[in-house]
């Protein structure tokens, strides 16, 4: 039996190495695009980029809270907690919170604190954060950097490490000149008016906004759908991503190495360097494998089919978005937290912090676009181009115990034919950058695939 496993996995590895020989020359391709109002321009479009700064006003703030006062709650369940859903209980002494305890014109000082920006590209209008290091030593290199954002979180996810990455940590070593831009449809960022603006099209904005910014060469992170967009930025041009960090990499479409893994891990995990942690990520009871997934994911088939439907209710009700939102970040930072009373939603954030995410989808009324991001992405399912096309830029993967779905070293360099280190963190999970920005993008993880700049076999 060994014997034949051993056997298998030769010929698989002989095929897939030359398989990825040849993949490993593909660049994704892509045309360019125009998701405006009406036809592109005759004159071409307007390149400047102009300053933005978030406001607010008394009659925004009023209208807020005369739907919170309107709401009419639901008693939950006896002892259901988080299991049905945010629970109804606990989701009153947050809106009483947000309605009279939680800052909105604090928050937006906040939000301001960092220099924001708008450019129109491909007939929209981006939104970016700019952050440039306030002083660098002589001796230390300033590395550009564009960080990704997915859903249902925002710019401001990564407000807690910016100043971790902008500021340097060691003479010599690197400091961080940070772009976080808000993808088309999400945040200060255009809406797409027109239909088929997935993840690739993205990527390509993302690419024309740094050159915009002057950057010949930069680095990308990415989680959630983060995580593909940077992806496709480095598919898509792969001598100006120098380098690419991920917190997130489901399988796209498993390859034989995978699936044998799969069937043969639990016996021979070694051939796979499977470790302890993917051995009981990866092996649960059959129960809890079979409905952890339906568990946490009947947003996204709602989102991948009809979100215009669930998107007018939640752009209409306050209490509707955050519930809708924030039980992500209970259950989505720790599955176990669906079997606490308060969901253990403050245990990692402060309820400031969520509910100026909230607010920031609530005040751009962009929940009903965001949401269309996954039926663009899904409804093709595994058949886009992209899906089969490595990624042969040098990569960094932070592997996060409670992520949603775990994925082992051996699954990541499948796609990511360069993996320059895959960190095992201690703790943290899908919502990373909030919950862990000490941890996140482990700084000298990146410096180390910053410094020296990796030289490209292409």
């Amino acid at each position: 039996m060994l014997f034949e496993v051993l056997l298998a996995l030769v010929v698989g590895a002989v095929i897939l190495f030359v398989m990825n020989k040849i993949r490993g020359s593909e660049v994704l391709k892509t045309g360019d695009g125009w998701w405006g109002v009406g036809g592109r321009p005759e004159a071409g479009e307007e390149t400047t980029i102009r300053p933005f700064h978030l406001s607010t006003s008394d009659e925004e703030l009023e209208d807020l809270h005369r739907r919170m006062d309107q709401t009419r709650p639901v008693p939950s369940l006896h002892n259901s907690q988080f299991n049905y859903g945010f629970n109804s209980e606990y989701l009153q002494k947050v809106i009483s919170y947000w309605r009279n305890n939680f800052d909105w014109r604090k928050q937006v000082e906040r939000i301001n604190q960092y220099p924001h920006f708008k450019t129109n590209i491909e007939g929209l209008d981006v939104h970016f954060v700019h952050v440039k290091p306030k002083s660098v030593p002589e001796g230390t290199k300033v590395i550009p950097l564009i960080m990704v954002h997915g859903w249902p979180g925002s710019f401001y996810e990564f407000y807690g490490l910016i100043p971790l990455l902008t500021e340097p940590s060691q003479p010599e070593r690197c400091v961080f000149e940070v772009v976080c831009p808000s993808i088309p449809g999400y945040g200060f960022s255009e809406a797409p008016h027109q239909k088929g603006f997935d993840s690739v099209c993205a990527a390509r904005v993302f690419h024309k906004l740094m050159k915009r910014l002057g950057f010949e060469h930069f680095y990308a992170h990415g989680g959630d759908w983060g995580w593909l967009v940077t992806t496709n930025m480095a598919q898509l041009e792969p001598k100006t991503v120098t380098g690419l960090h991920i917190n997130f990499a489901p399988p796209s479409k498993p390859g034989l190495l995978v699936t044998l893994s799969i069937l043969l891990g639990k016996t021979f995990p070694k051939l796979f360097g499977f470790t302890a942690m993917d051995l009981e990520r990866l092996y649960p009871a059959v129960q809890h494998l079979l409905a952890e997934p339906l568990l946490e994911s009947g947003y996204m088939h709602i989102q991948a089919t009809k979100p215009d439907t669930v998107g007018r209710a939640l752009n209409d009700s306050p209490v509707g978005l955050a519930a809708y939102i924030l039980e992500k970040f209970t259950t989505w930072t720790n599955k176990n937290f669906r079997n606490l009373d308060d969901g253990g939603l403050t245990r990692k954030f402060s309820l400031d912090d969520l509910l100026t995410n909230i607010m920031i989808y609530w005040t751009a009324g962009c929940i009903t676009s965001s949401m269309r991001f996954y039926k663009e992405n899904l409804s093709q399912g595994l058949n886009k181009p992209h899906t089969r096309i490595p990624v042969v830029v040098p990569s960094g993967y932070a592997c996060f115990p409670n992520e949603l779905m775990h994925t082992p070293e051996l699954w990541v360099r499948q796609k990511y034919q360069r993996l320059v280190s895959f960190t095992p963190m201690p703790r943290g999970g899908h919502f990373a950058a909030m919950e862990e920005p000490d941890k996140k993008i482990n700084k000298i993880e990146l410096q180390d695939l910053a410094t020296p700049p990796p030289k490209f076999g292409l």
